[in-house]
C-alpha cells in the first residue's frame, strides 16, 4: 500500500521545472507555446539544460524574453529567430545542420565509419602461424624439458 502511494505521488509530480511562479503567463496556451519554445533552448552557461530546467540568472532572463515575445504577438519561429539572433546558434539545443555545423553533423558518424574499418583491417591481419620446429630445436627442447 505505502509503496503504490510513493509510487503514485512520483508519477503525479511531474518534472521538476526552474520556472517560477511570477513567470507563468495567465493565458494557459501562451504558456503552453512558451514551454514548447523553451524545451529547445539551451541556457548559455549550463551544458545541456533547457532554460525552463536551468536556475542561472541568464536562463531566468530568457524564459521571460520568451514569454514577453509571445505576449507582443511573435509567432513561436519568431520568438526562436529573436533569441538565436541575440545569443547564437549555440542556445538551440538541436541547431541546424548547415555551414560549418554540418563537420560537427557528420564528424561521429565520419569516424564511427573510420573506427570500424581500422578494426576490420586490425583483424584481417592474423599473425602467421609459427614455422614447426627442425629436429635438431626439437632435440635441444627435449634435452631441456628433462633437466
Amino acid at each position: 500500500m505505502m509503496r503504490a502511494l510513493l509510487l503514485s505521488a512520483l508519477l503525479l509530480a511531474g518534472p521538476a521545472f526552474a520556472v517560477q511562479p511570477d513567470e507563468i503567463l495567465p493565458d494557459p496556451a501562451l504558456e503552453a507555446r512558451a514551454r514548447d519554445i523553451s524545451a529547445g533552448l539551451r541556457c548559455p552557461v549550463c551544458r545541456n539544460e533547457t532554460i525552463d530546467d536551468s536556475t542561472a540568472g541568464i536562463a531566468r532572463d530568457l524564459r521571460l524574453l520568451v514569454r514577453e515575445r509571445l505576449e507582443a504577438g511573435d509567432t513561436d519561429q519568431e520568438v526562436v529567430d529573436f533569441v538565436v539572433a541575440r545569443y547564437g546558434e549555440y542556445v538551440l539545443l538541436s541547431p541546424p545542420a548547415r555551414g560549418s555545423s554540418l563537420i560537427l553533423w557528420g564528424a561521429g558518424p565520419l569516424l564511427l565509419l573510420l573506427g570500424a574499418v581500422i578494426a576490420g583491417a586490425a583483424l584481417r591481419r592474423k599473425p602467421a602461424p609459427p614455422e614447426p620446429l627442425t629436429e635438431a630445436e626439437r632435440a635441444r627442447l627435449d634435452a631441456l624439458m628433462k633437466d
